[in-house]
């Protein structure tokens, strides 16, 4: 199979890193959860007291963060610093604050600049908000998620439910919503859907349904695929 690029973008709790695992591990590709990148910044940043208003502040803690990733048998975990943070970045208060991180400039080029770099030699799938407009804009595929609200929230209460979390639906409804309207506000790589890109409502689409719309469209582009 060509080496190949796959982006995924959309709203928050869209299910972009279900359809993403599920397409690495059919695929062989390399997974990269740009989501989790940036929730290790704002962990790094809430542990540490940055001020997000002091340019100064943010770009030398944004010089003592490393973030790799590892395949767990659990699944890809991230860490920053060494520190497995996989299990801690899910939690609400960082969901809270990640985006009044991600939307400063500086954390952004710094994030780009590493999925790039992620991107050079190897097949991967990347999801997040801005990786086919702004990381990977000649990304061989382009999806889109979109999924009505409340069924997103429903899907985000059931994930932390399934983590041992308490939690509110209208709060966490809340919270996906203010993110939504902050990445999508955003000066600096707003979330939006690139022209060329393909959307998907999965509102009423099982995550096997939906992978398979997508493989359909990777074997279009290798015509040696057949799913």
């Amino acid at each position: 199979m060509k080496r190949m690029i796959i982006a995924i973008d959309g709203y928050s709790a869209c299910g972009k890193s279900t359809l993403a695992k599920a397409l690495g591990k059919v695929l062989h590709f390399a997974y990269i959860d740009t989501g989790a990148m940036y929730r290790a910044v704002t962990l790094y940043f809430l542990r540490h007291s940055v001020d997000l208003n002091d340019v100064k502040q943010v770009q030398n803690a944004l010089a003592n963060i490393e973030i790799h990733f590892e395949r767990q048998k659990t699944g890809n975990h991230v860490f920053l610093n060494g520190e497995d943070i996989e299990t801690e970045i899910r939690k609400m208060y960082v969901s809270e604050s990640v985006s009044q991180v991600a939307v400063l400039s500086d954390v952004r080029r710094q994030m780009v600049r590493l999925q790039q770099a992620m991107g050079q030699r190897r097949s991967l799938i990347m999801d997040g908000r801005d990786i086919g407009t702004v990381v990977f804009p000649k990304a061989d595929l382009k999806i889109f998620l979109t999924a009505d609200p409340t069924i997103r929230t429903k899907r985000r209460v059931d994930e932390l439910k399934s983590k041992g979390q308490i939690i509110d639906f209208e709060a966490v409804k809340q919270n996906l919503l203010e993110r939504d309207r902050i990445d999508s506000t955003r000066s600096d790589s707003p979330l939006r859907q690139a022209e060329d890109a393909i959307l998907i409502d999965n509102t009423q689409l099982t995550p096997d349904e939906q992978l398979q719309k997508v493989l359909e469209l990777v074997a279009v582009l290798d015509k040696q695929l057949v799913f």
